[in-house]
C-alpha cells in the first residue's frame, strides 16, 4: 500500500488525483491533503478527507504528489526532503534558477519531475524527437491551447516539446510557439514539421484531466523501488531507451 500525500488538493488536478487514488483503495491510501492557507476552500474536505495546510502532516506519506505554483512547490520540496518523501512534481513554471534547486533535492530523494504527467503527451515527445531526427524540416512551428486560469504562458509542456525539437533538429522553435487561452479547454498541443517535399503534423488533444491523474498515480508507484534522483515520465513509461 503506498501512502499518498497531495498538495494542491482542491486545485483541478488535486481534485483528480485524490478522486482516483480513492478508487485504487488496494493500491493507496490518502496519507495527507495540503492545500494553501489563504486557499478560499481551505476548510472543506475532498471526497470526505479532511484538508491541511501545515506541511508537517507529509510525516509518514511515501509520496508527495504537487500541482501548484513554483514557490509553494519549493517550500513542501524542503519537507519532503526533511520527512524523506518521494515526490512527484507536475508543477510547471520555474526558473532556471528553481528547476537548480529541484535538481539538488533529487540527491536526496527520489523525483519525477514532469511538464506533462499524460502518457499519450509523453509518447508525442517521443514522436517529437524521431521525427526531429529524420524527417529533415526546415521549420518547425508549435501551437497551444488552454483554458483562462492557466497561469503559466506558453505552458510547460509546450516548451518541453520546443525544447526536445531543438535538441534533435538544431533549429530554433522556442521562439516561434504560439500560447492561447480560451474558455475551459484542458489542452490542446500541435507541431508542425515543415520540409521542402512535405508538412507533417503531429497533435494532442487532452478530454479530461483523468489522463494527468493517472499518469501522476503511476509516477508516484514507479519512485517506490527507485534510488534517489531525478526521473521524468519517459522512465516511467519505459520511453527513455526506444
Amino acid at each position: 500500500m503506498i501512502k499518498l500525500a497531495v498538495s494542491g488538493c482542491h486545485g483541478r488536478m488535486g481534485q483528480a488525483i485524490t478522486k482516483l487514488a480513492l478508487q485504487k483503495k488496494d493500491i493507496f491510501e490518502i496519507k495527507a491533503l495540503l492545500e494553501h492557507k489563504d486557499h478560499p476552500k481551505v476548510n472543506e474536505p475532498v471526497e470526505g478527507i479532511p484538508v491541511h495546510t501545515d506541511n508537517s502532516v507529509l510525516k509518514g506519506s511515501d509520496v508527495l504528489i504537487e500541482f501548484t505554483l513554483p514557490e509553494g512547490t519549493l517550500t513542501n520540496l524542503k519537507a519532503a526532503v526533511a520527512n524523506n518523501v518521494r515526490m512527484v512534481i507536475g508543477t510547471t513554471g520555474f526558473t532556471a534558477e528553481q528547476t537548480e534547486e529541484i535538481k539538488a533535492a533529487s540527491a536526496k530523494i527520489p523525483i519525477v519531475f514532469a511538464s506533462n504527467m499524460s502518457i499519450g503527451v509523453n509518447v508525442l515527445f517521443k514522436l517529437i524527437e524521431i521525427t526531429s531526427k529524420k524527417l529533415g524540416a526546415n521549420a518547425i512551428n508549435i501551437s497551444e491551447t488552454h483554458h483562462i486560469h492557466k497561469k503559466d504562458q506558453p505552458s510547460g509542456t509546450a516548451k518541453t516539446m520546443g525544447e526536445v525539437a531543438e535538441q534533435f533538429s538544431g533549429l530554433n522553435v522556442m521562439d516561434s510557439i504560439v500560447a492561447l487561452r480560451q474558455g475551459e479547454v484542458v489542452g490542446d498541443h500541435e507541431i508542425i514539421f515543415d520540409s521542402d517535399e512535405d508538412i507533417l503534423t503531429i497533435s494532442h488533444h487532452a478530454k479530461d484531466r483523468t489522463m494527468f491523474a493517472k499518469g501522476a498515480l503511476e509516477a508516484a508507484k514507479f519512485l517506490m523501488d527507485k534510488e534517489n534522483g531525478l526521473y521524468n515520465m519517459q522512465d516511467v513509461l519505459g520511453l527513455a531507451n526506444i
